[in-house]
């Protein structure tokens, strides 16, 4: 049998963070193993040394370097492991790891210092103030002896630990204690057509094994495609389709082990020309990589690489990363079950810093997230920076599933109290700025301008000729929808379809809101869905707003790509909007017209012209959040009352909560009154 050992190592100087959380396993889904006194006293005196270190530590004149998380393989191993069809069946291909159908075997080894902090101390607080959470620096890397756990793999698809396997070199590891080992739950039977098998296959050919284990897909597998870009790594937004079609078929293997092991990037240091963003960045995306082992010609090991930005085109950070990863950590204990996942003190900590980031004190006066262009979805020049209404949706979507997953104690107290007071006013913002109908674009065409008043109505100072020519025409008498975007004395009455179909899987908007954008969507179908759903923006930038805007982007050709162009992973979030609002026939009336096409055409990425009939000219085939899109679309209009697990319905208590109320200034004007009278 050949085996493979899993061995988490980084390579650091001084200068480099290393996010190490106290309580749990934080690295690899393990809780952590007992240990004799003299090894827990031994570790001890190491983490004291190591906190008394972390007031002395400087970055100057050093630079670190981070080598990722490594796996031995064989020389011919390729770069990443892609599954064939049969993985969802606990059969994975690989030269370095063997599992047959029957009972087989292969060997996970994991560093015992990553699960030890639990032992040593019930709270991280008592070691950082709470602008810096938990940060934990250690010097010279990662000396760790690992720990040999095997797993056997029956026919009935359940993974059991085998306490007989184990190999450790010394005897202060207990080794009947080790918890939290990743369960393959047994698939979901059910008839499916044949472009569901189809997708399937194509579904689980994209998954990317690193060690033996699934983490994650690649975003596409076209096999003719010769130069692959970045389509061949794991992004974390492409990723969120694929495991809710994985988790909602009751694989939940693959969605645990692409937590952890983002969790673990998390922590990694992120440079570009010299500066670091916040610690709290999730990267865009990550690839498995195959490199020489020490030198050596002969042993490989495998790399995770991540790219948080600075690889991107306009070296943008992705805003979205880490709100879509506390989106599916929400979704993953709802599905399985299974929250013990959510209550781990590494996973809590990355919660913490991921709204440490989003909730920083600035410069901005209002309470949604400053943004610049190409920071979401919508990843190059389009006219987006400052306020956009995805951000918005997704950072709303991301603190409701924060308030519920977060521990709430002495040290998160704080926290749960900023996130109430952010989600409140987030709410009435996008509720009373960001809402149009044909009623209030009636009263901005009357705006009076430049007025100077705690009492204003103008309160962005937009002046009526903003408003465009399509859209008089346009709107129809019944319906509305959440604009684009606001700024003082700017507004983009753009119709997006992301932020305003989150508006509604979030409750972001009122019940009544939410009823109105479904019906502009019905009644203005031929423009938002036409021959194929759905329209990532209407209408298209053209002509002078086109090369203004998008400095003339020949990528984002009026009606092409995220101008106006038709992108079918959309169709999930359609269908969980349409379920939640009563109106499962129209996305029935989507996925049907995407079963028509997708097989034939080869699964494209998108779709261009006015009416999405042609497949997009820079259009990746065999695109896998396209596949991931329809499976899960299908899912869930099969089983409706998954469906509710995966939306918030509207909670009255953020409307009584106010933060105005917690000021007798007079001064402090609350707008709020009139509109929730």
């Amino acid at each position: 049998m050949k085996s493979s050992t899993c061995i988490g190592i980084s390579s650091m100087k001084p200068c480099c963070r290393f996010l190490i959380s106290y309580r749990s396993s934080s690295f690899f889904g393990f809780s952590p193993p007992k240990m004799s006194r003299s090894g827990i006293r031994n570790l001890s005196k190491s983490l004291s040394k190591a906190v008394d270190r972390r007031r002395v530590h400087s970055c100057k004149h050093s630079k670190s370097q981070v080598v990722g998380y490594k796996c031995l393989a064989d020389p011919n191993r390729r770069a990443f492991s892609v599954s064939d069809s049969s993985w969802g069946q606990s059969r994975v291909v690989s030269d370095s790891f063997r599992v047959d159908k029957g009972r087989s075997r292969d060997v996970l080894v994991i560093p015992r210092v990553a699960s030890d902090f639990r032992n040593h101390s019930t709270s991280v607080e008592h070691h950082v103030n709470e602008k810096n959470f938990e940060r934990i620096y250690i010097q010279g890397g990662l000396n760790v002896k690992p720990l040999v756990i095997e797993r056997i793999e029956t026919g009935d698809g359940l993974v059991k630990e085998d306490n007989t396997g184990i190999n450790a070199s010394e005897s202060d590891v207990n080794t009947n204690d080790v918890e939290g080992s990743n369960l393959t739950e047994p698939r979901i039977e059910r008839e499916v057509s044949e472009i569901e098998k189809e997708a399937w296959n194509i579904l689980r050919g994209a998954v990317v094994n690193y060690c033996g284990n699934p983490v994650g897909t690649i975003a596409a597998n076209d096999p003719a495609d010769k130069q692959p870009l970045n389509y061949d790594q794991i992004f974390i937004r492409d990723f969120v389709p694929s495991a809710l079609a994985f988790l909602l078929n009751g694989e939940a293997e693959i969605v645990k082990n692409f937590l952890l092991h983002t969790l673990q990037l998390q922590s990694w240091e992120k440079t570009v020309d010299c500066y670091s963003p916040g610690q709290g960045l999730m990267p865009a995306s990550f690839k498995v990589r195959t490199v020489p082992r020490d030198g050596s010609p002969e042993a490989f090991e495998e790399v995770l690489d991540p790219d948080f930005g600075e690889s991107a085109i306009g070296r943008v950070a992705p805003v979205d990363s880490g709100l879509w990863w506390i989106i599916l950590l929400r979704a993953y204990g709802k599905v399985t079950g299974d929250y013990s996942l959510q209550d781990r003190v590494d996973v809590q900590t990355g919660i913490r810093l991921i709204l440490n980031l989003c909730l920083t004190d600035g410069f901005d006066m209002f309470p949604s997230l400053l943004v610049t262009d190409g920071s979401c979805m919508i990843d190059r020049r389009m006219g987006i920076h400052g306020h956009p209404l995805e951000i918005q949706a997704l950072f709303y979507s991301a603190l409701r599933c924060s308030r519920e997953m977060l521990t709430v104690n002495d040290a998160t107290k704080n926290l749960v109290a900023a996130i109430n007071n952010r989600l409140s006013a987030l709410s009435f913002h996008i509720r009373e700025y960001y809402w149009v109908d044909i009623k209030k674009i009636n009263e901005i065409y009357r705006y009076n301008t430049e007025e100077y008043s705690t009492d204003a109505i103008n309160k962005f100072n937009i002046y009526p000729d903003q408003i465009p020519s399509w859209l008089v025409d346009w709107i129809p008498d019944e319906g509305g929808y959440f604009i684009g975007n606001l700024q003082p004395a700017h507004i983009d009455f753009r119709f997006f379809t992301l932020g305003n179909l989150w508006a509604i899987v979030s409750s972001l908007g009122t019940p009544k809101q939410n009823k109105d954008v479904l019906d502009l969507i019905e009644a203005k179908w031929d423009d938002l869905v036409a021959n194929m759903p759905l329209k990532i923006i209407y209408p298209a930038l053209e002509s002078d707003e086109w090369r203004i805007i998008t400095g003339s982007d020949p990528k984002n050709t009026p009606w092409s790509y995220h101008n106006g162009g038709s992108w079918p992973t959309l169709l999930w979030q359609f269908t969980l909007a349409c379920i939640k609002m009563g109106k499962p026939e129209l996305a029935q009336k989507a996925v049907a017209l995407v079963e028509e096409r997708l097989a034939v055409d080869q699964w494209p990425e998108y779709y261009d012209t006015r009416s999405g009939r042609f497949i997009g000219k820079q259009s990746r085939l065999y695109q896998t959040w396209t596949v991931a899109s329809f499976l899960t679309s299908k899912m869930l209009l099969q089983n409706p009352e998954k469906a509710s697990l995966l939306f918030w319905e509207e909670d009255y208590e953020l409307l009584e909560t106010c933060v105005c109320g917690l000021s007798k200034n007079g001064r402090r004007k609350c707008s709020r009154l009139g509109p929730r009278s």
